[in-house]
This record gives structure tokens, C-alpha cells and sequence, in this order.
């Protein structure tokens, strides 16, 4: 039977720093390529629509796909590759992202372009499940937590500079000249990590069949997922189209790369801030981030904004979105700290398939309803995961979920 690793074991004893953390600067730039690629339709979805002759709802197609594909692929590529050197599949891996955005970037139809979006789901799900717990493989004990820190860095970083710095090309020479740059940031992340990656043997393995066994076993894990589910989804549902809803309120196509540039700057506080406080104030961190975004959205709908109001409201919301990605894999580690690619790879097929129905129904949404019922449904779904959090406290699965080291 297909096996894969249930835990991640120990950095070899006296890894050398300086390249531990070189191979952690390739791992990043991959995570960052490939999370660029995943998001880059958010800033670009009504010049690919008139260009292919589809509409806002059906553009959103480009990222409900992947994130389709990366909730099914992130299980199944971790047990099909269980055996296999970790380097090779995240070097595999991002090369598939790579030559998948070319392939948009001369595509004809929409339905080459949602075939390539098929393969960067792979890409997608399969490297963050494998790269989620690498940091233990790849520096010294005393430098794991910052190493995955950094390695997660690369999530909010693609917000920074990979989707205002898509969106700002398309805007200028097209949006085809954007597909192709992250296509060529794919092979350059290649090359890095074929590089400076040492060998990563695979670890001990499990079947197909522990995976659901981690999930039904681990009040934790179970948990994380739901609160995964409701805020990725409320998040995507309503920011996979806040292009059309910026339009809507009068700020012009210029000025909304400079609106999602705020929007990503604000991420990368959130990410530090949510790091800082994740290892004593876990349930706060989540707390926090359903009371942010939650705000956002529904100032973004009743306000009559322009650019300067909307990008404070943008900053907001990129605060409190940008402290997700460090806190939920926290607490999912903390909840599994024997079955961390498992649990893992469990987690980011939650985070996907969450990313795709978010951009599916905020379609249907923006498509029989308006752009502004994105808002709404969005916030709902987020304040949703402040009463599971109070939910799991009252009935003590919290302790369980904040494991090693947190406490509520």
C-alpha cells in the first residue's frame, strides 16, 4: 500500500546554519511563487474575462479551480510521494507551476487557461503539505520556529509583492506579461531549491487510510479544520472579488494595485504580530483575526468609500488576514506534534478546497445578487469562527488544541 511519513523527524544533529537557512530562503521563494500563482487572478479577473469573452462570476473559475484540485492533490501527493526525496517533489512540484502559468500566459480560450489552473492546483497542494513542517528537516532545533516562520513569510509576501505586482503588470503591458513573469519566477524557484536544498529522505510512513484517522482522533485537528473552512472561505468568498467591488464604489483600475499593495504590506505585520503572540495567546491570535476581518468587510459594504477610505479599510483586513496563515498552522501542529506532515497536508486541503468554494459561491453571488452580497456572506461566515473558538473552550477541547507550550 502507498505509505507517507507520519511525523517529520529531527534535523539531522549539527545541520550547518548557513545552509539550512539557504535552503529555507528557496523553500520560501517557492511558497511565494506558488502562492502568487494561486492569487494572481484576484487582480486580474476583469481583464482576463474580456479578453476571453467571460464574465466576473465564471473568471472566478481561475481560482475555485486550484483550489479544487489542491484540497484533493494535498493527501494525495503527500502519500503517493511518501517514499520519495522531499526536495525532488517540491523541486517537481514548483517546475509544474512554472511551466503551468507559460501556458496561460499563450493561452487562447478559457479553457486552456483553467487546465493550466488545474496544474498549479496540483503544484499547490501537493508543495505546502510536504514544505509545511520542512523547517524541522532543514535548520537546528533552536531555529525551527523562526525558519517556519519565514518559510510562511512567503504566503504574505506573494500578497505584498506577487498580486499587486501581477495586477500593476497587467494594468501596463497585459495580463498575459503577468502569467508569464510567475512563470518565470517558478523555473528561477526550480533552480534555487535544486541547489541549495540538500537531500530530504522520506521518514517513517503510514497508509492512506491514518489520514481520517488523524482527523477523527484529534479533537484538535478537527477544530482547526472547521475554523479553517469558515474563515478561508468567508475570506476568499468576499477578496477574490474586491476588484469589481472597489469599481463599484468609484476607485479607479490604477489605484487598486496600490489599494491590494496596502492590503499586502498590512499582511506581513499580521503575519509578524500573529508570531510574536501565537506560542502563549493561540486562541486570542484566532479571536482576533474573526473580529478583524469580520470588521473589514462590513465597513468595505456600508461605507461609501474612495481610495483613501477603502485603503484603510484594505489595511484592516490585510492585518487581520495576514495573521491566518501562522496561526491555524500553529494550532494545527500544536494539536498534532507526532503527525505533523499528516495533519498538515490534512489542513491545506481544508484551506483549499475553502479557497475554491469562497471564489465559487462569491461567483454565483456578484453574478445573481451584486458584489456587495460578497461583503456580507463573507462576514458571516468569519464571525461564525468566533463562536466555534468560545464553542471548543467551553466544552475543553481547547486545551487539547493549544498543545505544547500555548496556553489560552
Amino acid at each position: 500500500m502507498t505509505t507517507v511519513e507520519t511525523g517529520v523527524p529531527a534535523a539531522a544533529p549539527g545541520p550547518s546554519p548557513v545552509k539550512g537557512w539557504l535552503a529555507v530562503l528557496a523553500v520560501t521563494l517557492g511558497i511565494f511563487s506558488l502562492m502568487t500563482s494561486e492569487l494572481l487572478p484576484v487582480g486580474l479577473l476583469t481583464p482576463v474575462g474580456t479578453a476571453l469573452d467571460v464574465s466576473e462570476g465564471t473568471a472566478g473559475l481561475m481560482v475555485t479551480v486550484p483550489g479544487l484540485v489542491a484540497a484533493v492533490s494535498a493527501p494525495v501527493v503527500t502519500v503517493a510521494t511518501g517514499r520519495v526525496d522531499r526536495r525532488i517533489v517540491l523541486v517537481v512540484l514548483v517546475g509544474l507551476m512554472g511551466a503551468a502559468n507559460l501556458a496561460s500566459a499563450f493561452a487562447t480560450s478559457f479553457t486552456v487557461v483553467l487546465v493550466a489552473r488545474f496544474l498549479i492546483g496540483v503544484s499547490v497542494g501537493g508543495f505546502w503539505s510536504v514544505a509545511g513542517g520542512i523547517a524541522l528537516r532543514l535548520v537546528p532545533a533552536r531555529h525551527v520556529a523562526r525558519a517556519t516562520a519565514v518559510i510562511f513569510g512567503g504566503v504574505e509576501t506573494a500578497s505584498v509583492l506577487g498580486v499587486p505586482t501581477g495586477t500593476f503588470l497587467g494594468d501596463l503591458s497585459g495580463w498575459r506579461t503577468a502569467f508569464a513573469a510567475v512563470g518565470v519566477l517558478g523555473l528561477v524557484s526550480l533552480a534555487c531549491m535544486l541547489f541549495l536544498m540538500p537531500r530530504i529522505p522520506a521518514g517513517q510512513s503510514l497508509t492512506f487510510a491514518a489520514l481520517p484517522k488523524v482527523f477523527r482522533g484529534n479533537a484538535g485537528v478537527r477544530v482547526g479544520i472547521v475554523l479553517t473552512f469558515l474563515v478561508i472561505t468567508g475570506h476568499f468568498l468576499a477578496y477574490t472579488f474586491v476588484r469589481p467591488v472597489l469599481q463599484d464604489d468609484g476607485v479607479g483600475d490604477r489605484s487598486i494595485g496600490v489599494l491590494l499593495l496596502a492590503f499586502g504590506v498590512a499582511g506581513i505585520c499580521g503575519n509578524f504580530i500573529a508570531g510574536a503572540l501565537v506560542a502563549r495567546r493561540l486562541r486570542h491570535c484566532v479571536m482576533g483575526i474573526s473580529v478583524v476581518l469580520t470588521s473589514g468587510m462590513v465597513l468595505l459594504a456600508v461605507l461609501d468609500t474612495d481610495s483613501l477610505s477603502a485603503g484603510a479599510i484594505l489595511v484592516l483586513w490585510g492585518l487581520g488576514y495576514g495573521a491566518v496563515p501562522v496561526t491555524f498552522q500553529t494550532w494545527i501542529l500544536d494539536a498534532a506534534p507526532d503527525a505533523t506532515e499528516a495533519a498538515t497536508s490534512l489542513y491545506v486541503s481544508a484551506f483549499n478546497l475553502s479557497i475554491a468554494l469562497g471564489a465559487l459561491f462569491g461567483g454565483f453571488a456578484v453574478d445573481g445578487i451584486g458584489t456587495t452580497s460578497v461583503l456580507w456572506t463573507g462576514a458571516a461566515l468569519t464571525l461564525l469562527a468566533l463562536v466555534v473558538v468560545g464553542g471548543a473552550r467551553r466544552t475543553g477541547s481547547g486545551a487539547r488544541c493549544v498543545g505544547s507550550g500555548a496556553r489560552p
